[in-house]
């Protein structure tokens, strides 16, 4: 199985870049990871809302233009009204798709403003991990261990809880 995350912004911390070639290497055996960074789009200082959604808007198209290089793929964006699943339910997900022939499956993750309407409906899921905002580069080390979860889920080994 192929899968590819999609974000906004590098990891700057090296505790974070840490964490990320930790799952990352951990998820070698499970499967293909790739990690796209796209660049933030800079917001001014004591920006307004209509600059705010320029951002997001900027952002978002730039995801979208590395969507149309994907298809056949799943697609989900993390998004704080989307979908809550337990990690069962999400390598059990995970587990489908694969039955299923999709072979490869896209997580996005926004920039510090979020995803727009209109990337968010070309998305096939929103997944939330909760109704809390996480700093994106916390979230990508979040959703990297999820996934790495997952499959220790579905290839019937035990994973800590």
């Amino acid at each position: 199985m192929n899968i590819e995350i999609i974000c906004t912004g590098k990891l700057k911390e090296r505790y974070w870049q840490d964490a990320a070639a930790e799952y990352s290497k951990r998820l070698s055996r499970f499967c293909k990871l790739t990690i796209t960074e796209l660049p933030e789009s800079r917001l001014p200082d004591k920006a307004g809302p209509a600059e705010e959604q320029q951002v997001i808007e900027s952002e978002s198209r730039a995801v979208l233009k590395k969507l149309e290089s994907m298809p056949q793929s799943f697609v989900i964006a993390l998004a704080v009204n989307g979908k809550s699943l337990s990690s069962e339910q999400l390598a059990e997900k995970i587990g489908e798709l694969g039955l299923s022939g999709r072979s490869r499956v896209v997580f996005v993750i926004g920039g510090s403003l979020g995803l727009s309407e209109e990337l968010l409906r070309a998305c096939d899921m929103r997944l939330s991990f909760s109704a809390m905002t996480f700093p994106h580069q916390m979230m990508r080390v979040i959703l990297l261990e999820q996934i790495y979860r997952a499959f220790k889920i579905n290839a019937g080994e035990n994973y800590h809880k």
